[in-house]
């Protein structure tokens, strides 16, 4: 089996996981009586445990354990807590269970990325133009998981967690199938950072990368709103599109957006190389202005060409904003800290941007909601002007000058 066939199916499975729950868990909440507050609570687990768990991890394959192994751990130890929260019905222990698995699967994202990253070059290929179309499969897998749970009834009931969990299992003992990643050992410099490992935070000495993460870090915020809210904004349009497919078939119409995900991925190398990193990010914000924006316009009816624009708008926001950040600082950090320089990216935007964006969020929707209605036009509005900010502020400060000259695999300058 070719290495890039063998990273396909470890991304497949990457995020076949995810999506076997992550999109319909909310409404299962719902279901077994969690108020608005409960969910946002179990959901903010994503981000309390991207603080620390990918740095921690990361730190630990940059040095002592190779990285394969620790993504296989990761994902055997998830696979228990999935099975565990399937059982649960109390909110407060569906807390913690969530968080534990949460601990375990977040910094799996980052690893993934590492295991990849490393295999492809030690086999001399071109990681930024490689990696992409191999990326996309993980997306693929995500799709597959909401269709199955979704088209199944999964979705509905706990039997989410167990599709979720079986498939964590079988991640877990394929990744020790994985060409070794050995770790690069401890650094030679000796002072009290490197001694608590957290080496990759010498990237904030340069004020371009602290603006980087800072604003991966409000991305992150936005990338949450739809994670937690996208399908209960479908579901609300039940009063008056009882019999729409796009009622009956949240899950399957959000799909679309990781669909969206499939195409732009495979276009990154071409904007990277043209445009480079500011403006692939600018474009990213943009794309953040129009889902935000076209959700409030859309509806089941006659909004329905909105709905569809806004799921594939979504492609270019959330990989122009991931894919790329990650792929950039792969190639900003030095070679003996990549795995926890991957890990202090996901912190920043899965982590205290899932925090900012799981708590903010639902401020903003409880503020729009009276009587138990939501505002959703209002709502969405207001996402779209926080994302609006971002697009003017960031290139103001941003300071980055591309080459259109240099080669698809170095982004340095």
């Amino acid at each position: 089996m070719s290495i890039k066939l063998r990273l396909t199916i470890l991304n497949f499975l990457q995020f076949f996981i995810w999506g076997s729950w992550l999109i319909s868990t909310g409404a299962y909440l719902f279901g077994l009586g969690f108020s608005g507050i409960d969910i946002g609570g179990v959901y903010s687990t994503l981000g309390i445990a991207s603080l620390f768990m990918p740095a921690l991890l990361g730190i630990v394959a940059d040095r002592w354990v190779n990285a394969e192994k620790v993504l296989g751990i990761s994902h055997l130890v998830g696979a228990a807590m999935l099975m565990y929260a399937s059982t649960v019905k109390d909110p407060s222990l569906m807390f913690w269970v969530m968080l534990f698995n949460s601990m375990a699967y977040m910094p799996t994202i980052a690893m993934n990325n590492t295991v990849s990253y490393r295999v492809l070059e030690q086999s001399g290929y071109d990681i930024v133009k490689v990696f992409p179309p191999i990326r996309v499969w993980g997306t693929v897998g995500f799709i597959l998981a909401m269709w199955i749970s979704d088209l199944s009834g999964f979705a509905k009931t706990n039997y989410q967690f167990y599709m979720a969990a079986a498939s964590a299992v079988v991640m877990g003992i394929y990744c020790f199938t994985i060409p070794a990643c050995k770790p690069a050992g401890k650094s030679e410099n000796n002072s009290i950072v490197s001694a608590l490992g957290l080496d990759a935070f010498v990237l904030f000495k340069t004020s371009r990368m602290t603006i980087f993460f800072f604003f991966s870090m409000l991305l992150g915020a936005a990338l949450q709103i739809t994670n937690t809210f996208g399908d209960s904004f479908l579901r609300d349009f039940s009063t008056n599109y009882a019999d729409s497919f796009i009622v009956k078939h949240g899950l399957i119409t959000l799909s679309l957006s990781q669909i969206s995900e499939t195409l732009f991925i495979l276009t990154i190398p071409f904007f990277l190389k043209r445009f480079g990193i500011k403006m692939v990010m600018i474009f990213s914000m943009i794309a953040w202005v129009l889902r935000f924006g076209f959700f409030a316009l859309g509806n089941p009816g006659t909004g329905l060409p909105y709905l569809i624009l806004s799921m594939i708008v979504y492609g270019m926001a959330f990989d122009f904003f991931n894919i790329s950040g990650s792929l950039f600082v792969e190639k900003e950090a030095p070679s003996n800290i990549r795995a926890s320089a991957q890990g202090l990216f996901m912190m920043v935007s899965n982590g205290l941007g899932a925090i900012i964006g799981g708590i903010g969020s639902g401020w903003v929707v409880d503020f729009f909601t009276k009587n138990g209605v939501k505002d959703w036009v209002s709502i969405w509005f207001a996402f779209a002007a926080y994302a609006l900010v971002l697009t003017i502020v960031f290139p103001l400060i941003f300071k980055y000058k591309h080459n259109p000259e240099e080669t698809a695999g170095d982004l340095r300058h």
